[in-house]
């Protein structure tokens, strides 16, 4: 036997058993794994959650009978009584069959399960996809049919120039079924701002 075919035979035997002593003191020499560190996402107070039941980022998306859909999304939403519940700085999303959209965004929302609406409050914007950005505090918008109606008077800007009114409507166009209108009425003031 020459001395490469015995030198291979040693590097057989060799090699092996120098793999394996790698190993053994990989885990002899590994961080030992504490139990009772805490996980450092994990830092909720059951308690509080129990006592007051609440979702953080929510959303919802559904379809009302008209035909719309409507997604609705929040910072944070708590449960109430008889169905009904509330949630902190809301965007929605208002899509009617005739192909216009609307953003709602407020700083908190009341959901109304009884009447089917979600009342907006906290300093509510609306923007069209016709062009419209208005302002309003409070705002109902509704969860099976499509509409939305301000409460108070509302102000804004659109394609004619700035809009004052005492209240404003979108909803559908009693004329032409399937098309929706925005609606300004009660002393309604416009500064026309030609292009």
């Amino acid at each position: 036997m020459d001395g490469h075919s015995r030198l291979v035979g040693w590097l057989k035997v060799a090699l092996p058993l120098l793999a394996l002593a790698i190993l053994s003191t990989l885990f002899l020499v590994a961080r030992t794994i504490d139990p009772e560190a805490a996980i450092p996402y994990a830092e909720v107070d059951i308690a509080e959650r129990i006592r007051e039941p609440r979702m953080t980022a929510p959303a919802y998306a559904g379809v009302t009978k008209d035909g719309a859909t409507l997604t609705l999304t929040a910072d944070e939403a708590r449960p109430e009584a008889e169905g009904d519940g509330s949630a902190v700085k809301v965007h929605a999303q208002l899509a009617t069959p005739d192909g216009a959209r609307t953003a709602l965004t407020a700083g908190t929302a009341r959901v109304m399960s009884r009447d089917s609406k979600l009342l907006l409050e906290g300093g509510v914007l609306v923007a069209t996809s016709t062009g419209y950005e208005l302002r309003t505090d409070t705002l109902t918008l509704g969860l099976d049919r499509s509409g939305a109606e301000s409460v108070g008077p509302v102000e804004g800007f659109g394609p004619p120039g700035q809009i004052r009114a005492g209240a404003m409507q979108i909803r559908q166009a009693t004329e032409s079924p399937g098309t929706y209108v925005l609606v300004f009425n009660n002393r309604v003031t416009l500064i026309y701002q030609p292009h």
